[in-house]
């Protein structure tokens, strides 16, 4: 891996806890601060696509953000995205052909004590490297066919289908 791409969407990896307002806003993105922060011996370039909750991004958003990739010199692809609609972009995503295309997030803020963010991160770090080309995800300590994970939103967490 010469260089990795990483291309952020927003979602919960990125969002911010304002107190006054009693909410939530995406914020910049956190990924290339975590990578920095751990060490990395790898050279990585970060495309801050867009700063939505993935219950917003839109087929056009989608579009957009498949363009960005196949346009981008890198065969590895690291995306942040939120979790609500991360299968949904993988399976757009998947048109684009020669690149191994990694669509990690948290189910809590980066920004916060415990969360799975920088484990998510690392997951989606190794898999990139290992995987043929394709589109996959990784969370929850493992890489999902989109076609075969869904998230569980009870539980807070993907898992395969059937």
């Amino acid at each position: 891996m010469d260089q990795l791409l990483i291309v952020t969407t927003g979602g919960t990896i990125d969002k911010v806890y304002f107190d006054d307002k009693s909410d939530y806003q995406v914020g910049d993105p956190q990924i290339g601060r975590i990578l920095e922060e751990l060490g990395v011996a790898f050279r990585f370039r970060v495309i801050p696509i867009m700063r939505k909750d993935s219950l917003h991004i839109e087929a056009a958003d989608r579009e957009l953000l498949r363009a960005t990739i196949a346009a981008q010199e890198e065969a590895h692809v690291l995306v942040t995205h939120g979790t609500d609609t991360m299968i949904d972009t993988a399976r757009v995503l998947a048109s684009i052909a020669d690149k191994t295309i990694v669509l990690t997030g948290a189910l809590n803020p980066a920004r916060f004590r415990g969360s799975d963010a920088e484990f998510n991160i690392g997951t989606a770090v190794g898999a990139v490297q290992s995987l043929p080309p394709g589109v996959f995800i990784a969370m929850n300590g493992r890489v999902w066919d989109p076609g075969k994970v869904r998230k569980n939103v009870a539980a807070n967490r993907f898992e395969a289908i059937g």
